[in-house]
C-alpha cells in the first residue's frame, strides 16, 4: 500500500468538504436500487459500496458519453483509445477491464470474444438511471463479475426532445415520449448523433505501425422501448429492447467498423402469496461488429446470447428475506474467423439470505456454475453491517469470484502472431473490505479492500498466446463526499490504487495510481452554474512497465438556462486548459471542445 502512504494528503480535500458541508446541508431522498442484492433496498440500506446515476444527473454531467461519464464514478478507471465510439476500458477498482459485468435492463449485454462490453456505443440519451455496483457479484450474476456489476436502465420518463452539437462537426438529436399509469405504461425514445471526430492515433512505428493523419468519425442511430401492464392484481408483464447501430472509424487494420448492439428482455412478476415473490425473465442480447480496412471487408464477429432466468423472493418475516434462483444462458459466436468451438452452455443455481436486524444487519449468498466450457464452479458471499452512531455504519464483507476464458482466449485459430489457449483455467479472486459510511443530508464513505486474483490470464507475446500468470493482488482506498449547502451542490472523491502482477512485482497496466474527482455547481435564479475537475496520477501502459504514461488534470464547465417550466438550453466547454494528455499510448483524447443543445422535458 505504498501509494496510499505516499499519497494519503489527496484524502485532505474530502476531509475539508466534509467539514463544510455540515452546516446548512439539505435533505434528499435516498435512491432505491436492485442491483446488489437483485432485491429493492435504499442506498443507505444496502451493505455493498454503491453509486447511482438518475436522470436528472446524467442531464447536468459534463460528460459527452458513457465512458466518460462512468470514468467519474469513484472506484472507476477509464481508458480510452480517441474520441465518440472508439475503445473504451473501464477498470473497476483495479481488476480488468473485461472484470465488470454490464446489465441492460438485468439482460448480459458483452462481446463473447473480447469478453467486454462495448459502452461507448450506448448513447445516454437512451439511459434512465445507472446502478454501479463495485465488489465481487459473482454468487448472484455468475462469471465477470470479479469487480463488480454496472447495471444500465433504459430511458422511461415523460416526453423530451433534445438538439444540439459542436466541435469536431458533432450534431445530435434525441426525442422520446412516455405514458404511465394504474394498469400499465410504455415509452419509446429514438436518437442519432453524427461526429467527424479528430485523429484518434498518433503515427507509430513497428511491424504493426500506423500512420494514418485523418479525422475518425463516427454515427450512431438509437431506438429503446419498454412497457408493463398489469394482467391481474398479482401478475404483471413487462418488456425492454434497446438497439443502436452504426460506423465507427479509427485508424489501424481494420480502420473501420459497422455495429450493432441490442438488449431485449420480457419479465413476467407474480405475487405468488403476501410472502412470496416470483419473476420469470427471458432475454436475448446481440453484439455485432463488422470490420473493413480502407472500404473492403475485413472480419466479422456476432455473440448472442440467450438467457432464462427464475427468481423466488420469500419473505420469512419482517426481518427475513430469502432469494432462490436458477439461471441459463447459452452464448454463441458467429464470425469470419474460424473458431474451434463457437457455442457454450452455462446452467446456474443461486441463494441468498438477509437478515435486517435491529441493530445489525447480515448477508450472505452462494452460487454454483455449471459451464459446458470449464465446469462447475462456486462462489460465496458474505457482508455485516453495524450502525457505530447515529447516521453512521460500518460494514465488513468477504466475496468470491471467478471469470471464464473468452473465446478468444479459448478457440482463437492460429493466424502466425496469436493463437487461442485450450488449456487455460478460470481467473478466481478473493476480495476482503471494510467501510465506513455517514448517512443523511451530508453523505461520505471511506472504504479500504484488498483483491486477490489467482489464475490472471495474460497474453504472451513471446508464444503469441496467452497464458495464466500465479496471481495479482489489488489495494485501494477509497474516499467520497457529496452535500448541498443552499444554492451549492458539490461532490469530491478520492481513489488510490496499488494494482501488481505477484510474479513481477510490476503494476497491472492502464490503472491510474491517484484519481480525484471535484464537481460544484451553482443555481443563480434561472441560471446554474457548474464544474467538474479530474486529475490522475501516472500509469504504465504495459504490463512490462516500460512505457509510463504521465498524470493529468482536466476542467469541464458547462452553464444551464431555463427559459420556461420544461425548456432550457445547455452549453459546456471541455478541457477549458486544452490539456494534452494519453490513457492508452498513442491514442489521443479531446482537445479544448465546446458544445451547446435546447432540450424540452416533460412531466
Amino acid at each position: 500500500m505504498d501509494v496510499q502512504r505516499r499519497n494519503a494528503g489527496l484524502l485532505a480535500p474530502a476531509l475539508v468538504m466534509l467539514g463544510l458541508a455540515t452546516a446548512g446541508a439539505q435533505e434528499t431522498l435516498e435512491p432505491v436500487v436492485v442491483t446488489a442484492t437483485r432485491t429493492a433496498e435504499t442506498v443507505d440500506e444496502t451493505l455493498a459500496s454503491v453509486s447511482v446515476l438518475t436522470r436528472e444527473e446524467i442531464e447536468r454531467s459534463p460528460a459527452e458519453h458513457l465512458p466518460e461519464l462512468l470514468g467519474r464514478v469513484r472506484g472507476v478507471d477509464r481508458s480510452t483509445q480517441g474520441g465518440l465510439g472508439k475503445v473504451s476500458s473501464l477498470f473497476l477498482r483495479g481488476t480488468n477491464s473485461d472484470h465488470v459485468l454490464v446489465l441492460v435492463d438485468g439482460m448480459r449485454l458483452q462481446s463473447a470474444t473480447t469478453g467486454q462490453t462495448a459502452l461507448q456505443h450506448l448513447p445516454l440519451s437512451q439511459i434512465e438511471r445507472i446502478e454501479v455496483v463495485r465488489g465481487p457479484r459473482s454468487t448472484l450474476y455468475g462469471a465477470d463479475a470479479v469487480g463488480g456489476v454496472i447495471q444500465i436502465f433504459t430511458r422511461q420518463s415523460g416526453g423530451h426532445v433534445r438538439l444540439g452539437g459542436g466541435s469536431y462537426d458533432t450534431y445530435e438529436a434525441s426525442a422520446g415520449y412516455g405514458r404511465q399509469g394504474e394498469e400499465g405504461g410504455f415509452s419509446i425514445n429514438a436518437s442519432g448523433l453524427t461526429s467527424e471526430g479528430f485523429d484518434a492515433r498518433e503515427p507509430t512505428t513497428g511491424p504493426f505501425g500506423v500512420d494514418e493523419p485523418d479525422d475518425d468519425g463516427y454515427d450512431n442511430l438509437g431506438v429503446s422501448l419498454r412497457g408493463h401492464r398489469q394482467l391481474s392484481q398479482r401478475l404483471e408483464v413487462s418488456g425492454h429492447l434497446l438497439r443502436t447501430q452504426g460506423n465507427n472509424e479509427f485508424d489501424g487494420v481494420p480502420n473501420e467498423a459497422d455495429f450493432v448492439q441490442q438488449s431485449l428482455g420480457v419479465d413476467l412478476s407474480l405475487q405468488a402469496s403476501e410472502r412470496w415473490d416470483s419473476k420469470l425473465s427471458l432475454g436475448q442480447s446481440l453484439d455485432d461488429t463488422e470490420n473493413m480496412t480502407d472500404g473492403e471487408d475485413f472480419s466479422s464477429f456476432k455473440t448472442t446470447q440467450d438467457i432464462a432466468r427464475w427468481q423466488n423472493d420469500l419473505y420469512l418475516g419482517a426481518a427475513h428475506l430469502l432469494t432462490l434462483g436458477l439461471e441459463y444462458r447459452n452464448t454463441q459466436v458467429d464470425a469470419s474467423t474460424d473458431f474451434k468451438e463457437n457455442e457454450r452452455d452455462n446452467k446456474a443455481a443461486f441463494i441468498q439470505h438477509q437478515w435486517m436486524g435491529r441493530r445489525a444487519d447480515l448477508q450472505w449468498s452462494l452460487r454454483l456454475d455449471d459451464n459446458e466450457a470449464f465446469g462447475e464452479h462456486t462462489t460465496g458471499s458474505i457482508a455485516w453491517g453495524y450502525p457505530v452512531a447515529d447516521g453512521m455504519r460500518l460494514t465488513a464483507s468477504f466475496g468470491t469470484a471467478f471469470k471464464a476464458p473468452t473465446f478468444n482466449d479459448l478457440y482463437f485459430p492460429d493466424v502466425g502472431f496469436f493463437e487461442g489457449n485450450p488449456d487455460l483455467d478460470p481467473e478466481e479472486s478473493r476480495t476482503y473490505e471494510l467501510g465506513l459510511r455517514g448517512q443523511g443530508p451530508v453523505r461520505w464513505q471511506l472504504e479500504a479492500y484488498r483483491t486477490e486474483i489467482d489464475d490472471l490470464i495474460t497474453f504472451d507475446g513471446g508464444a503469441g498466446t496467452v497464458r495464466n500468470i500465479d496471481s495479482a493482488t489489488i489495494h485501494g482506498l477509497e474516499a467520497g463526499v457529496s452535500a448541498g449547502v443552499g444554492p451549492w451542490q458539490g461532490s469530491l472523491d478520492v481513489t488510490l490504487l496499488d494494482a501488481r502482477d505477484d510474479e513481477t512485482d510490476n503494476r497491472l497496466p492502464r490503472r491510474a495510481e491517484e484519481t480525484l474527482n471535484l464537481t460544484l455547481r451553482r443555481t443563480l435564479g434561472r441560471w446554474e452554474l457548474g464544474g467538474s475537475f479530474i486529475a490522475q496520477g501516472g500509469r504504465f501502459d504495459d504490463a512490462a512497465n516500460e512505457v509510463r504514461l504521465g498524470g493529468y488534470g482536466r476542467l469541464d464547465l458547462h452553464a444551464r438556462y431555463q427559459l420556461a417550466e420544461h425548456w432550457h438550453v445547455k452549453a459546456r466547454l471541455d478541457n477549458v486548459f486544452d490539456k494534452d494528455y494519453q490513457t492508452a499510448a498513442t491514442f489521443n483524447t479531446v482537445g479544448r471542445s465546446a458544445f451547446a443543445y435546447l432540450v424540452y422535458q416533460g412531466e
